[in-house]
């Protein structure tokens, strides 16, 4: 679904209102504006669409590329919302999840901060970002919940273990570890940058993407002619996964 940014409402499935807790992952490793992170706006309006419907409780969880505090990340770029506990994933309980993939494309298992599995709805948000060429995008966004302690191997994740595995292999993976329930691309802006992801050109957009998160990253991809393979990725294992059912 492709909506105008300009008057843009959040309206939740019906699972949001029957949920206890639901949780929010925005693109918020760097304490630098949208359309580099996720914009304040986008946030505010979906977390007013959750509070139409339901008095969850509501999570925001990121973590950073080199282990900063994500609170204060989250502080510098506005995300003081009532009623809203944000969390650093450096500070959870970490909990080891299997892959379901019987061919996993990088890892067979993952380790996440154990609130994600505690959370009965999950939205990842990510700014229109085109990294060298690629859509890195709403399912691409789940990477930030990996901890450094576990993957950075020392240096920063940008040098560690996840690039030398496959970002594109280790996203698939994710998305069938991770099952988020809605992707929400932030396309107010797009931002197309090369291997540093805090640095590029801007134009405006002005459109929001709602929608499951492999196709509304497809969708979003598709909108301004750029691939995303891990999307490929994600749907060559969906065709597998079904002749194995009908096997």
């Amino acid at each position: 679904m492709i909506l105008n940014a300009a008057d843009f409402i959040y309206r939740p499935a019906p699972e949001v209102a029957r949920a206890r807790r639901v949780l929010i992952k925005p693109a918020a490793g760097y304490p630098l504006p949208y359309p580099v992170t996720t914009s304040r706006e986008t946030l505010a309006a979906i977390i007013r669409g959750i509070r139409r419907v339901s008095d969850a409780d509501i999570v925001i969880l990121e973590g950073t590329p080199e282990g900063e505090s994500a609170r204060n990340v989250a502080r510098i770029l506005g995300y003081d919302f009532p009623r809203v506990l944000i969390l650093d994933v450096k500070d959870c309980v970490l909990v080891e999840v299997e892959n379901p993939l019987t061919k996993p494309f990088a890892l067979p298992n993952y380790w996440v901060p154990n609130v994600v599995l505690s959370c009965d709805y999950l939205i990842s948000v990510a700014p229109f970002k085109i990294v060298n060429g690629q859509g890195f995008l709403t399912v691409a966004n789940l990477l930030g919940l990996l901890p450094a302690t576990k993957y950075s191997e020392d240096v920063p994740r940008t040098r560690g273990l996840l690039p030398r595995l496959g970002l594109h292999n280790v996203i698939a993976d994710l998305y069938f570890t991770l099952p988020f329930d809605l992707g929400i691309v932030d396309a107010r802006m797009k931002f197309v940058c090369d291997s540093d992801p805090t640095k590029g050109t801007i134009e405006e957009y002005g459109k929001i993407f709602v929608g499951e998160p492999s196709e509304v990253d497809q969708e979003a991809a598709a909108a301004v002619d750029v691939e995303a393979e891990y999307v490929r990725l994600i749907s060559i294992a969906k065709a597998e996964m079904e002749a194995q059912s009908k096997a």
